[in-house]
């Protein structure tokens, strides 16, 4: 075996160890910088949502199973759909949208079927059935709300452990020995 001289030897920035340092390196930097990203769109996204939440000024009503507290937040939000699907149940004969006849007869003081010249019974819009579309654009709104907070959640979480894995890739180049 011969041993190599100083003019044998690869300088110091070219070795293989250093190349994998830098490499770490890059890896830490690019993955923390995806992990704050991400997080601070978590933070912007649940803020808008609460501020688009405040500028409704919607109260849960004191039968909500959160009762009379305005609707900011997630829990709230499922309180305010939950009563809304409640309170449209109940006006509707326990009827979703798509149960319900497009039309109906239409009726006399009595009750009684007015009928056209032919005898059949005059038709007009359902207008208990229309009434769910009001019900369903408003738990619409609150249900993509509590998928907003969820999303925000996890993007925060999902950039807290990118930035943990990031400091994990700082310390790997720091204490291992790279071959």
């Amino acid at each position: 075996m011969t041993a190599l001289t100083s003019d044998t030897r690869l300088p110091e920035a070219d070795t293989p160890s250093h190349k994998r340092s830098l490499t770490l390196l890059l890896a830490a930097i690019l993955v923390m910088a995806i992990g704050f990203g991400s997080m601070a769109g978590g933070v912007f996204g649940a803020w808008y949502t609460w501020d688009q939440a405040v500028a409704q000024d919607v109260v849960t009503p004191d039968d909500a199973a959160i009762p009379e507290t305005a609707v900011r937040g997630p829990f709230t939000m499922w309180a305010q759909t939950d009563i809304i699907t409640h309170h449209q149940l109940g006006n509707t004969d326990g009827l979703y949208y798509a149960q319900m006849d497009r039309t109906v007869p239409t009726v006399d003081e009595s009750g009684a079927p007015i009928v056209d010249e032919n005898g059949e019974a005059v038709m007009v819009p359902n207008e208990a059935r229309a009434s769910w579309l009001d019900a369903m654009t408003l738990t619409t709104a609150l249900s993509l709300g509590i998928v907003a907070y969820a999303l925000a959640a996890f993007a925060f979480a999902t950039g807290l452990a990118l930035v943990a894995v990031g400091f994990v890739f700082l310390h790997i180049r720091r204490k291992a020995v790279l071959l």
